[in-house]
């Protein structure tokens, strides 16, 4: 009997201890000093990719670019201060600079509606909307928007996992608030994948496990993270080659209607441009993983993919700029940047755009119930706790959820004054 009871008690304070465990929340820990060299890092692989790739945007299209058609790097080519690619989520972090994460979606649609930047696609037509009254989330729903599941949004969305390394939740939550301005879907998802991408890149090199992350971060029953299984599957098949399964994303994703809804980008072939969102996230993720880690290739693939050749470069080169570091860059690629280049229609240039980023990481980490620490040296340390992933709803652009009748108020229009180069 006395047994029985020791085993009991033995039992019952192994469960209390097995179950305190489990409840117990896990933590990733960053030095300050080390996200500041990656975040850093994160926007110079942005400027270098749309860099490198602009001379080739939409002159290939469903077509792999020639190699000799690619051109050669130079160092001044860093200073990329009028590319849409990175002006416009300033935009975003000006919103959150001034208001905080909790500021409010319709604060932020007022702030995009004000923007002085030309703008194509999704994110003129959720600027339109918002300056004709449509509030966000309509501003971005297909009813309104026949570019919802264009590629805008996820080519501005580095931002959002620049600021919240290991915050994947941050990220898709940003994505809720600023990706609706313009997007909807496959649109929003796409965003919402590099985000969580980039928030993975702040501790480890291994592209696989980076994708898989931003993967996570999505709807798993979408189009989109369809076509990024299919590509970790089809990588595994030919990973030496990376123009076969360039073609196998080719077939599915933008000659099959299945895959290509007709919102903005229908199905197409050779010399038939898209904008769609999964295609030219494919051409990011085919750079990262064929990239192999080296900083030319990865651009280079992401590039001579085609389509929106310069946007691509840059998601591609930012997450993988990002587990690098800054330090540790080739100096092609910081050698002849301008820290006193500002960037157009923001109050930022280089120094401060990373001031304005370390400040919101703060605010993301407290957000998210982390701290911070200082070590025995005094240095500061992000401790990071590991939460459950909670992606949006499945909500595809051709069979979209009701609208929310959403419209600016008087008093909220009054805000709105359209800078006159934009009307």
């Amino acid at each position: 009997m006395r047994k029985l009871v020791l085993l009991m008690v033995v039992g019952f304070a192994f469960a209390v201890h097995v179950s305190a465990a489990q409840a117990a929340p896990e933590y990733r820990r960053l030095p300050v000093k080390e996200y500041v060299n990656k975040m850093k890092a994160g926007w110079i692989g942005q400027m270098a990719g749309v860099g490198w790739g602009g001379p080739t945007e939409f002159r290939w299209t469903g077509q792999i670019i020639p190699e000799p058609n690619i051109p050669q790097w130079r160092p001044e080519m860093i200073n990329q201060f009028n590319q849409d690619d990175i002006y416009v989520e300033m935009t975003f972090l000006h919103t959150l600079e001034q208001y905080g994460l909790d500021c409010s979606i319709r604060q932020a649609g007022i702030d995009f509606a004000n923007s002085g930047y030309p703008l194509w696609h999704a994110n003129n037509a959720g600027r339109t909307n918002l300056r004709n009254g449509i509030a966000p989330p309509d501003s971005g729903h297909p009813e309104f928007n026949k570019h919802a599941d264009d590629i805008d949004y996820q080519i501005e969305a580095d931002y959002a996992g620049l600021i919240a390394p290991g915050l994947p939740n941050i990220a898709i939550e940003l994505g809720e608030k600023f990706g609706r301005l313009m997007n909807y879907g496959d649109g929003l998802y796409g965003g919402q994948f590099v985000g969580g991408m980039y928030a993975q890149a702040f501790f480890t090199d291994d592209m696989e496990e980076i994708v898989r992350a931003g993967l996570q971060c999505i709807p798993a029953k979408s189009q989109y993270a369809e076509c990024i299984r299919d590509l970790l599957a089809w990588y595994k098949q030919n990973p030496d080659d990376w123009q076969k399964t360039w073609n196998l994303v080719e077939q599915k994703y933008h000659q099959d209607p299945k895959y290509t809804h007709g919102l903005c980008s229908g199905p197409g072939g050779k010399d038939a441009g898209s904008i769609d969102a999964k295609l030219n996230g494919a051409y990011i993720v085919l750079g990262l993983l064929y990239g192999k880690g080296d900083p030319d290739k990865t651009i280079i693939i992401s590039t001579r993919c085609g389509q929106d050749s310069d946007c691509n470069p840059a998601n591609s080169g930012g997450i993988l700029f990002t587990t690098i570091g800054f330090e540790k860059l080739p100096d092609k690629f910081k050698s002849a940047l301008n820290p006193e280049g500002k960037f157009s229609h923001t109050p930022y240039n280089f120094p401060t755009l990373v001031k304005v980023c370390e400040k919101l990481v703060r605010e993301a980490l407290k957000r998210a119930g982390g701290r911070i620490e200082k070590d025995a040296t005094g240095q500061e340390i992000f401790v990071i706790p590991i939460a459950q992933i909670r992606p949006s709803k499945l909500e595809p652009c051709w069979e979209p959820g009701p609208i929310a009748n959403s419209r600016f108020t008087e008093e909220e229009m009054r805000k709105i004054t359209v800078p006159e180069k934009t009307k």
